[in-house]
């Protein structure tokens, strides 16, 4: 495993690259952000240790949060190295993008486990390109969707990132679950796999009963998922799964589907997924519809707030608007044309 270190005092520096090679890891040392990035976007290392309080011209907050919000070759484990050992701190690491924290000063056999803790999640790489690629697989049924699945990937993430800063949802909303979430979002609609191609793919509106069958998605996917949580139990990240493909269609107001629930009852998982889901429909051309712009996305939103979806991740969305903007140029394949 390769470890990326960046930190901006030289001796500093030294003692962590010398501490991780003597426990067998392969470590690439820098002191700068910038070049740190530039390692990251070529996929040359997936496993990143920097000192939050980095004063270059990328500290080692910002260097987190840039790294979140560009699309990397994979994930990619952020530990951080702070003196900041506050819950607030903790609130600001996770929302900006940290999986972990090390206090200074640290003890070396701690920075070991804690970067074996990261390489056992990395390792996990296997798994998390099988999920996509059931979720392309689904996917590819429908020729119009483009690239919906990475960009409501970004979205979830964001949004997820955004809500573990809140008072309401910042204890439930750990970097595990914002992990969870942005891997396993790709699979809300894998139970589309099931439905015909005279629904699925029809132009115009559905009847009534076409209408009933497309709604089935959401069970046929969560069926799918139990089986698989039925054999390995413990896996958080099936839970979290087959949450976001019960849910995210079901609405605030307990008018969705498919089992009517309403409010809090909705998991949270769910929830976010449906912001995401429904803002890339809104955007993106469809057999039945054009793109919508991101301005009528956002007032069509605006006005599910309460009855279709959760005021707090709205809010979200709100304060995230010009990021899911530059994720929608970044992943696009048909523009917005209707104004």
């Amino acid at each position: 495993m390769r470890v990326l270190v960046v930190h901006e005092d030289h001796v500093g520096l030294s003692l962590i690259r010398q501490t991780l090679r003597s426990a067998g890891f392969e470590v690439v040392a820098t002191d700068s952000g910038l070049e740190a990035m530039e390692i990251l976007s070529q996929g040359l290392s997936h496993l990143l240790v920097a000192d939050w309080e980095h004063d270059g011209p990328m500290s080692g907050l910002s260097l987190c949060k840039t790294i979140r919000h560009e699309e990397m070759w994979g994930y990619v484990y952020i530990i951080l190295i702070t003196s900041r050992n506050l819950p607030r701190h903790r609130v600001e690491g996770l929302t900006a993008g940290a999986d972990d924290f090390i206090g200074k000063p640290y003890d070396p056999a701690e920075l070991v486990a804690r970067v074996r803790s990261g390489e056992r999640v990395l390792s996990m790489d296997t798994r998390n390109v099988a999920i996509f690629a059931m979720a392309k697989l689904a996917e590819s049924r429908d020729p119009e969707t483009g690239m919906h699945l990475e960009r409501v990937q970004s979205y979830s993430r964001l949004l997820a990132q955004d809500l573990a800063a809140t008072p309401q949802h910042g204890p439930e909303v750990t970097a595990n679950f914002i992990r969870w979430v942005y891997l396993t979002s790709p699979l809300h609609d894998i139970g589309k796999v099931a439905i015909p191609d005279y629904v699925l793919l029809k132009p115009g509106r559905l009847t009534d009963r076409e209408f009933s069958l497309m709604k089935t998605h959401t069970t046929l996917g969560a069926n799918t998922i139990d089986i698989a949580l039925k054999k390995f139990p413990d896996a958080e990240f099936l839970r979290i799964a087959r949450e976001i493909t019960s849910a995210h269609h079901e609405r605030i107001d307990g008018t969705g589907y498919p089992r009517q629930l309403r409010g809090d009852e909705i998991p949270l998982s769910g929830r976010i997924v449906a912001v995401a889901d429904v803002y890339d429909a809104l955007t993106s051309r469809r057999l039945y519809k054009d793109a919508f712009t991101h301005d009528v996305a956002k007032s069509m939103i605006l006005s599910g707030v309460g009855t279709q979806f959760d005021p707090e991740v709205v809010q979200a969305f709100l304060r995230l608007e010009d990021t899911f903007q530059n994720v929608r140029e970044r992943f696009t394949e048909h523009p917005p044309v209707i104004t």
